[in-house]
């Protein structure tokens, strides 16, 4: 099952000092809105995303639709396929896509308690 794109959504409390942290990291700006409180950066195919004030904790997100560049896919695994799977394998979704079509996003957690984000952007492929 591939999952798209990875990166770490980071849940910062300053996000201008964050920035500047990862910037001496050697990341730069590769989207985001400051103003409204989030950026993404990138390192090389290395992605985190700062999120201030969004999130409770730091989130492993997958956007199925990607590759690594952010680029659209022309053929992928829909989100609402991969949710079958996992529920499929005994797997609790605290938030499900509510079926449908487009683009959705779901959440789980892994046995640590870490949280795990599919969030999928773009429409899904003709099947």
């Amino acid at each position: 099952m591939e999952l798209g794109a990875f990166s770490v959504s980071l849940a910062v409390k300053d996000l201008a000092r964050s920035r500047a942290f990862y910037e001496a990291l050697g990341f730069a700006e590769a989207g985001g809105a400051p103003d409204q409180g989030w950026l993404i950066l990138r390192n090389g195919d290395t992605v985190i995303g700062l999120f201030q004030d969004m999130f409770k904790g730091n989130i492993l997100t997958f956007n199925p639709g990607w590759d690594q560049s952010g680029v659209s896919q022309a053929a992928f695994t829909d989100i609402r396929q991969i949710e079958a799977r996992l529920k499929k394998a005994g797997l609790e979704i605290e938030r499900e896509t509510g079926g449908g079509t487009g683009p959705a996003s779901l959440i789980l957690h892994d046995p640590d308690g870490n949280a795990v984000m599919l969030d999928q952007h773009v429409d899904a492929p003709d099947t």
